[in-house]
């Protein structure tokens, strides 16, 4: 933990932060002008929209197809994902943040002719109600439900109320002629991957989509068993994300969880 999360941790802290976004382009081969909302956060990461990212993601979403991005933060993975399913298809992204959901919101705008996304400022949780998440700095740019994290560990000081739903019912309440199209699961829950996938667990059984999850860092070798145990049992080979544009790298086995500290898996329904 760094001096600064040391204060952070004891209160000493700075005032909460808002952050503006600028709106940039990217010429991409096969899909032409696409435009992008960049937060800028300090703490954010510079995003760019590849052609060979979105080309990776055609070979499991095809147009018409809907998809789930839980921890879609700005919509860098959301609008991608979005651009593979197409306009006719689209892309729920989950994002229960107020400092980032604007962000969100505009780059649902943006490509309106080649995308559909749909942002919703929600957490995916087993059952509804309010949470408080963990976050990194004042400007809210990080974090999560560290839920069976020590917060010395994971060192979010800054903490936020939002809003959880259980994803199914709301689904099924508010959208119910996407359920039967969803083919595509990305989570991204700084390390509450497990909880939420279980509460997906009938949705997943019912449509089978293909799953990208995040194996965080600060997971001990127990709870990344637990994560991998649920995967199989879904029906799912679990295979170790190389790239935005390889999916299908090595194929992880139950005995290589901790072959790196932070990674991602996408999961391969069975046939």
């Amino acid at each position: 933990m760094k001096p600064r999360e040391i204060l952070d941790m004891f209160g000493i802290r700075a005032p909460p932060r808002t952050y503006p976004y600028e709106i940039v382009s990217f010429e991409l081969p096969g899909d032409g002008h696409i435009r992008y909302a960049q937060w800028l956060h300090p703490s954010e990461t510079t995003k760019v929209i590849r052609q060979d990212a979105v080309d990776e993601l055609r070979r499991f979403v095809a147009p018409g197809d809907v998809a789930i991005d839980i921890g879609a933060h700005t919509g860098d993975t959301a609008l991608p994902i979005a651009l593979a399913a197409g306009r006719e298809g689209c892309v729920l992204a989950l994002e229960p943040n107020p400092y980032v959901f604007p962000v969100l919101e505009k780059n649902s705008e943006l490509n309106p002719a080649k995308a559909t996304i749909v942002p919703l400022k929600i957490a995916a949780t087993p059952e509804p109600g309010d949470f408080d998440f963990e976050y990194s700095d004042a400007g809210f740019c990080n974090g999560g439900l560290h839920e069976g994290i020590s917060r010395w560990r994971h060192g979010h000081a800054f903490t936020l109320r939002v809003r959880g739903e259980n994803l199914q019912a709301y689904i099924a309440e508010r959208f119910p002629a996407l359920a039967s199209r969803i083919r595509f699961l990305k989570v991204d829950a700084e390390g509450y991957d497990y909880q939420v996938l279980a509460s997906l667990k009938d949705l997943i059984v019912a449509q089978k989509p293909f799953i990208k999850a995040e194996v965080f860092k600060l997971l001990r070798l127990a709870q990344r068993e637990r994560l991998y145990d649920l995967l199989a049992h879904l029906g799912y080979d679990v295979y170790l994300v190389e790239s935005d544009a390889r999916y299908l790298g090595a194929r992880l086995d139950r005995q290589a969880l901790m072959v790196r500290r932070h990674y991602d898996v996408f999961c391969v329904p069975r046939t």
